[in-house]
């Protein structure tokens, strides 16, 4: 099957990217509604149609429709596609606007698989979107041809994460555990226990119950961890063990 490439733009509304001399790429006119189309969501003409034409040169066996955001997609798409790859660049996944409009599409049509490319190797960024419900995230650093493989494994209900994220995620990992291991040697189970309701913000009456205690012992932990960590009230509780274990 020869691939194709329909572009819907804001600057030229919807058109056709003519085929490379020499290469698979095909002229698309009328799109057949049985071939699998990839949707490319980038507000960055050139960036688009060169992510485009590349995915396809490195063995992309699909067609690619691209278009310039979210509301485009929604606007002009006939939701026919096999999959949303959205080119971030140096955007940030984090922000809210973003956000939003990733969520709903995800809320919206929650069998179709999406997949990140971005610069940012924040892996908070990375964590955010698997949390979120995309497929894949991958780096902009990754080759053409695992990034074919990466979406054609999301594209089949596979999850992808680059090796150089995956690494940050190791070392993160770590990170917890160490931070796990100092509060476990510094607190009792139970005194853990009651921190993390703390941290929620709970008074003593609903700490005592979800934790199935009379609320006299909840006070006695609370004592004990005020003097563990040398604070005068709860609310310096949580300032000092969010500084001994969150940062």
């Amino acid at each position: 099957m020869t691939s194709g490439i329909s572009t819907y733009g804001r600057e030229t509304g919807h058109s056709n990217i003519p085929p490379t001399p020499g290469s698979r790429l095909a002229s698309v006119i009328n799109p057949v509604a049985n071939f699998q189309r990839l949707a490319i969501i980038d507000d960055r003409t050139l960036d688009r149609e060169c992510l485009a034409q590349s995915l396809i040169a490195h063995g992309l066996d699909m067609d690619v429709e691209l278009f310039s955001s979210f509301k485009e997609w929604r606007k002009t798409s006939d939701f026919m596609h096999a999959g949303i790859l959205i080119n971030l660049g140096r955007g940030d996944l984090l922000n809210d606007l973003f956000l939003q409009d990733l969520k709903a599409v995800i809320s919206d049509f929650p069998a179709l698989p999406i997949v990140i490319l971005g610069d940012n190797p924040d892996i908070r960024q990375v964590l955010r979107a698997f949390e979120i419900g995309v497929q894949g995230y991958i780096s902009s650093a990754t080759g053409l041809a695992v990034c074919v493989g990466a979406i054609s494994l999301a594209l089949a209900g596979g999850a992808f994460i680059s090796a150089e994220d995956l690494n940050d995620l190791r070392q993160l990992l770590l990170m917890a555990e160490t931070k796990e291991r100092r509060r476990a040697a510094m607190f009792t189970q139970r005194e853990a226990d009651v921190i993390d309701t703390l941290m929620q913000g709970k008074p003593n009456k609903i700490i005592a119950y979800e934790l199935n205690l009379r609320e006299s012992t909840v006070k006695v932990h609370i004592r004990n961890i005020m003097k563990k960590l040398s604070a005068k009230n709860r609310t310096e509780i949580i300032f000092k063990v969010s500084r001994l274990f969150k940062q």
